[in-house]
């Protein structure tokens, strides 16, 4: 059931927005406890900007929707097989916007090593831990893509008294992200950020450097949410951190 909803996501989705529209009916997955926490922490928080660096396919706009967020989505996935899904499956909501670049410490272009699973793609390279904990995490191919800092864009993307929230999955890549976007972080309520407890990728800063990073910012830990583990072991590798700040209430 689980690979025929995955397969069938975008179709799916479709369906749900034909009843909400049509019918007037709201379909929303039951929640997990992690997930009930989030959507109850983006309502208390008043988040009506969701800012999804690291977009991949849309698996995270979709979830938002999926649980009832009727906000602004902007999704920024740089290369070129994800983006042309991504793009497909927002194409008719017209409050999720979508864009084929990354986000990093700098502005220009780069490579990105793709991975076989796609998720996995990182501007980084892998460490062992990655491939052997998931076998298709492992590298094929490369891309030319395009990188910009948040704080070049911040002021294209008309967020002027929103309340936003900043979720960075970029396999390894995600405290490059956030040097590259010091001055937007004063206009950033909330934070949700993949954080390595065992790094599977070069140059990844760990969890307990991200929390101390991310206060410095007067971002406070605010949920952990379950990641990515090793299968053969069991040991947890990443989790998600949600932070937001102690003023924004």
């Amino acid at each position: 059931m689980n690979q025929f909803i995955y397969k069938n996501k975008s179709f799916l989705l479709k369906i749900k927005r034909f009843f909400n529209s049509t019918f007037g009916i709201e379909i929303i997955k039951y929640p997990t406890p992690e997930l009930d926490r989030r959507i109850k922490l983006l309502k208390n928080y008043n988040i009506d900007t969701v800012l999804d660096v690291g977009a991949n396919i849309g698996q995270y706009g979709s979830e938002l929707r999926n649980i009832g967020f009727n906000g602004k989505i902007i999704s920024f996935e740089p290369t070129s097989d994800a983006f042309k899904k991504l793009e497909k499956l927002a194409k008719n909501d017209k409050n999720w916007d979508v864009y084929n670049f990354s986000l990093g410490d700098f502005d220009g272009e780069t490579e990105i090593n793709i991975a076989k699973n796609s998720v996995s793609s990182s501007m980084l390279e892998s460490l062992p831990q990655l491939t052997l904990s998931a076998p298709d995490a492992k590298f094929i191919d490369k891309e030319t893509i395009t990188v910009k800092k948040i704080d070049t864009i911040f002021g294209e993307l008309n967020l002027k008294n929103k309340n936003i929230y900043l979720k960075i999955d970029t396999q390894g890549y995600e405290n490059m992200v956030i040097n590259g976007a010091k001055n937007s972080l004063t206009q950033i309520i909330g934070i949700q950020i993949e954080m390595a407890l065992i790094p599977t990728y070069e140059g990844a800063i760990t969890f307990e450097a991200m929390i101390e990073k991310l206060k410095s910012f007067n971002f406070n830990t605010t949920s952990i949410e379950s990641g990515y583990y090793d299968k053969n072991t069991g040991k947890l590798l990443e989790v998600d951190g949600v932070f937001f700040k102690n003023n924004s209430l």
